[in-house]
């Protein structure tokens, strides 16, 4: 029997440091009448209530900013994740800011607590910090570390608020969601040292661009998915930062040296021809930051819509 896929929008933007991405799936449903008007109204999507009326609020949780809202919308995300996958759907995210993704894993391993699940992480970032290490307390860095229960303690260099680690603590719960053995990186090109400190750590593979390229998209692709050959389901996270800012600067942390359009769409749609992804995510699109118009909603919905249909005709094979 087929599952029905359900697009979710988490318009919510308080783990980024800049103002926008909250505008993502709109600007892409803009985009969307330019090359499918219906695409929307045939697949509408469901959105979570936001709490990004803390933007209006001064913060003084410095070392994880605003993570009392982001905390509550981690909840949200993973309740409404796990109801979908617990409906038999398979949910394409498309959210904010990146820090989504915590709740996003939370909602999976609620639904299969006893499956293990394997993350491919496509983006310019690593995402690792959390909050006694970030240089910027923006949590849009730190969901990866939630997710593989890291406070990274040996390379701290803040120290967090009691509020801040009370909340840091819920994010994590009480195990581990995901092992660091289990994640793949594809593109990340931007991290600071103690990323890379638990990178080298847990020997986290990642796929630079340039060995996208040398190798070849098939090749890397099949690559990872061996490598989380004990996997039993799995999640796709895409970054648009992922590309290159050439294609757009309409994200909120663009880094030179991404992969192209046609790049992006062929390793996501690759990736997700094995039956056990479960789920994937699009983050970060920010109209807002766009000098090309809407070039990267534009670009998202071109990737956007083909994963979409991939999947539901795969569904129902």
């Amino acid at each position: 029997m087929s599952k029905r896929l359900q697009i979710i929008g988490v318009t919510s933007e308080l783990g980024a440091g800049t103002r926008g991405s909250s505008l993502g799936l709109d600007a892409m449903q803009i985009a969307s009448l330019q090359y499918d008007r219906s695409f929307f109204l045939r697949h509408p999507e469901i959105r979570l209530e936001t709490v990004n009326h803390h933007l209006y609020q001064e913060t003084d949780l410095n070392y994880a900013k605003r993570l009392d809202g982001i905390a509550e919308m981690y909840n949200r995300i993973e309740n409404v994740v796990n109801q979908s996958l617990r409906d038999d759907q398979f949910p394409l995210i498309v959210a904010g800011d990146h820090s989504s993704a915590g709740g996003t894993i939370a909602g999976i391993k609620k639904a299969f607590p006893n499956k293990r699940l394997g993350v491919i992480w496509v983006d310019a970032h690593a995402d690792l910090h959390s909050p006694y290490t970030s240089p910027s307390g923006n949590v849009h860095g730190m969901p990866l570390a939630t997710a593989i229960h890291e406070d990274n303690l040996e390379c701290q260099n803040n120290q967090p608020e009691q509020e801040t680690i009370w909340h840091w603590n819920e994010m994590k719960g009480s195990n581990q969601r995901v092992l660091p053995q289990d994640l793949v990186y594809i593109g990340v090109r931007s991290t600071e040292t103690p990323e890379d400190v638990i990178m080298e750590k847990y020997e986290i593979p990642n796929y630079t661009v340039e060995e996208v390229r040398e190798q070849g998209i098939a090749a890397i692709c099949k690559e990872s998915l061996e490598y989380l050959g004990d996997c039993e389901i799995l999640y796709l996270s895409f970054d648009v930062d992922s590309m290159d800012p050439s294609i757009s600067e309409g994200t909120g942390t663009p880094v030179p040296g991404g992969f192209n359009e046609e790049e992006a769409r062929e390793i996501v749609l690759t990736l997700l021809k094995d039956p056990r992804f479960i789920c994937f995510e699009m983050v970060e699109i920010n109209p807002l930051l766009d000098k090309k118009g809407n070039s990267m909603a534009e670009t998202a919905f071109r990737i956007f819509k083909p994963v979409y249909e991939q999947i539901e005709a795969q569904e129902q094979n």
